[in-house]
């Protein structure tokens, strides 16, 4: 079923107009009011960037985890791993929601790396995910609307392992060949199946993502204060669009009452001039 809508001319535009829409939404974190999406990546977690250089919204985030595991008679031993994930994420700047999360994920001692991709609820499961990454020539043609020749595309199929209120999660193991495909790609395109079979693309840009696979983890602590923060500008948003809403609804009641008279007032001002 994935195979047979994907294969379609109308899929490459959804892409294409998916993929320009993406990277045309993709502020920093200082986001001007009135724009939808935002990084999620917070300025003060990230590395010192270069002068002039676009920050990226990729980030490393390890942590140290207690995983138990058998030993050789059985017993429940339990064995310390670190655990860390390359990641990005993009939320709508209104809401709050994660509109594509994707993730690299490595574990201490195991050569074998997972690529994880979280799309919206809502997707059709059995189909899973697709995702293919593009060369940097091939990410900017299809943000110009132009034809992208995919039989130079190498797509993976992810399958979903998890579904949650955030969304649903899909996997598959990261090869060396793919990881590095990233640290040279310009983007990945993320393909999912809604309900109604109809494919959505979900751009991941990768700027940004082979200096933070390489480099070190930044600190958990400052980046859970400046992922907060963020949060906090979009509960402040979100409280700002619903009082507008209000003293709209508001203003146009008012209009409405001098317009419409509430019923028996005409008929009151009527013995009012009678009474004179």
């Amino acid at each position: 079923m994935f195979e047979k809508v994907c294969s379609t001319r109308a899929v490459s535009g959804a892409l294409a107009v998916a993929l320009a829409a993406g990277l045309a939404a993709t502020p920093a974190l200082a986001q001007k009011k009135g724009e939808k999406p935002a990084e999620a990546k917070p300025a003060a977690a990230a590395p010192a960037d270069k002068a002039g250089e676009k920050q990226s919204a990729w980030v490393k985030l390890c942590e140290t985890a207690g995983l138990v595991k058998k030993d050789a008679e059985g017993k429940d031993v339990k064995d310390e791993k670190k655990i860390c994930l390359t990641h990005h994420e993009r939320l709508d700047g209104n809401t709050g929601m994660v509109l594509v999360s994707a993730a690299i994920r490595e574990v201490e001692g195991q050569d074998k790396k997972s690529m994880m991709v979280m799309v919206p609820l809502g997707m059709a499961i059995p189909p899973g995910v697709r995702a293919a990454v593009y060369t940097a020539d091939q990410w900017a043609a299809a943000a110009k609307n132009e034809k992208v020749d995919e039989k130079a595309l190498k797509p993976i199929e992810l399958k979903y392992s998890l579904c949650h209120p955030a969304g649903c999660t899909a996997e598959i193991e990261a090869t060396a060949e793919f990881i590095d495909s990233m640290k040279k790609g310009g983007g990945v395109m993320v393909l999912a199946l809604n309900a109604a079979a109809q494919p959505i693309g979900f751009p991941v840009p990768l700027d940004g993502f082979a200096a933070a696979f390489d480099g070190p983890p930044v600190d958990n602590e400052k980046y859970a204060k400046a992922r907060g923060e963020l949060m906090k500008q979009i509960r402040d948003r979100q409280a700002q669009m619903v009082e507008k809403m209000k003293e709209e609804q508001k203003a146009k009641q008012d209009a409405a009452k001098l317009l419409d008279p509430p019923p028996g007032a005409a008929a009151a001002a009527a013995a009012g001039e009678k009474k004179k």
